[in-house]
Order: structure tokens, then sequence, then C-alpha cells
């Protein structure tokens, strides 16, 4: 009876041991950030066609093509704008890039010395923060946009339904104002998908245009998020 038992544990321990070498055991896969929330897996924002990996093609200015830019990213900027809109910003977090956070532009022109940026670990509590920020300047009068996340959100990131934008753009500058365009100097082979809408009030005539600018770049070959710029007409 003693032999059986010690037979009958050994081979228990064999069919442990080989379980645990066995490389095509499952994991379990951990989806959760750090109070529970549904993170996004950055290895799906590999830009790929079919587990293809799409080739790059650029323009003559060294921007990626427009056609080769929104085979890449376009799911991806679909989920984040999704986030956006839902103000999930834990679950925005797991598509920021991992090392340069996300920069917020309240106007076209990326200012690298003024536009404040957030990592993933800051944005999970973005719209718990009631501390004021100073973001930027105001178009025209040149006073301080002085907010808290939660108020430059409602003025400077989700100001219309972009997700169900009258037009989405990637690589493409849709929307033209008074500053310069410099976001492709500041984010070399990016990607930007914008969504736009051409006014809201006739009477305005076109002057009430706005659009949310979605940049990607490229880290260890995977898409992530490293700017939010809007867009609108200014003086």
């Amino acid at each position: 009876m003693k032999k059986k038992t010690i037979v009958i544990g050994l081979l228990v321990l064999f069919m442990l041991t080989f379980a645990g070498c066995n490389p095509n055991a499952t994991e379990p896969r951990n989806d959760q950030g750090d109070n529970g929330e549904i993170t996004a897996d950055p290895n799906t924002n590999t830009g790929s066609d079919n587990g293809n990996k799409i080739e790059l093609e650029y323009t003559e200015e060294g921007v990626i093509k427009p056609e080769i830019a929104e085979k890449v990213i376009k799911d991806t900027a679909t989920k984040v704008m999704t986030t956006i809109k839902e103000k999930d910003f834990a679950a925005l977090a797991g598509f920021v890039h991992p090392e340069k956070g996300v920069r917020f532009t309240p106007y076209t022109y990326v200012n690298v010395e003024n536009d404040l940026v957030f990592k993933r670990e800051e944005l999970k509590g973005f719209f718990n923060d009631q501390k004021k920020y100073m973001w930027g300047y105001y178009d025209g009068t040149g006073d301080e946009i002085t907010l808290t996340p939660t108020e430059y959100y409602a003025k400077f990131i989700y100001t219309a339904d972009f997700l169900n934008a009258e037009q989405v753009g990637y690589n493409e500058v849709l929307s033209y104002g008074n500053m310069l365009e410099n976001q492709f100097e500041v984010y070399p082979q990016a990607i930007v998908a914008e969504y736009y809408f051409s006014g809201f009030n006739p009477d305005y005539a076109g002057m009430d245009w706005q659009s949310l600018r979605l940049v990607f770049q490229e880290h260890n070959e995977a898409w992530y998020l490293v700017g939010i710029i809007h867009n609108q007409w200014t003086i």
C-alpha cells in the first residue's frame, strides 16, 4: 500500500511538471488596469492587414501616404475616439505611447513648450483631477487657458460628436485656419487621423468649423497615441 501511494504521488508530480513546461499551455490574460478597468492591448495596434504587416509608403514630403495611413490606423483611431467620447480615459491610457505620453494642443499649432503632456498613469485620473492647469493661450485675446482637465475636455477636446464626424482624413489636412501647420515637423513619420465638421450654423458660413486630430507614432512595431490636437476657426 505504501509503495502504491509513492508511485501515485510520483505520477502526479510528473504530470504537474510536464504541464508547467508545456509551451502550449494557456496562461490567463490580464486585460485589467490597476483599478480593474479594461485597458487596451497595445499588441492590437500593430497596423497589420489580416496578420500581414502593411508596408509603409511615403510622399515626396516624407509623410506616410493617406491611403496607407488609413489602412494602418483606421481601426485603432476609431477605438481611441470611442474612449474619448465615452470619457473612458483609463482605457485611453492603454493606447498612449508608453514613453512619450500624449500631448494636448488646444489649437492647430503644436507648441512643444506650452502644450501639456500627460503620461499613462496621469490619464487614469484625468476627470478626478480638480487642479487648474495652464494649457496655452486663447486665440484672439492671448489670455492664459487655465482650466481643470474636465473643463479642458469640454472646451478643447470633445467639442462636437467627432466619432460621427462629417469627414475623416488620414494624413490629409482637412481644416485650415490662420495658424501654422507643424504637426508633421513635431511628430515625424506620424499618422494623423483628423475628424472634421465643416460647420454647424448656416448663418456663420462655415466659420464655425471644428476638427479633432489624433496623432500616432510607431514604437516597437505598434502604433501609439502621442497627440490630441483641437482645431477651429481662429482670428
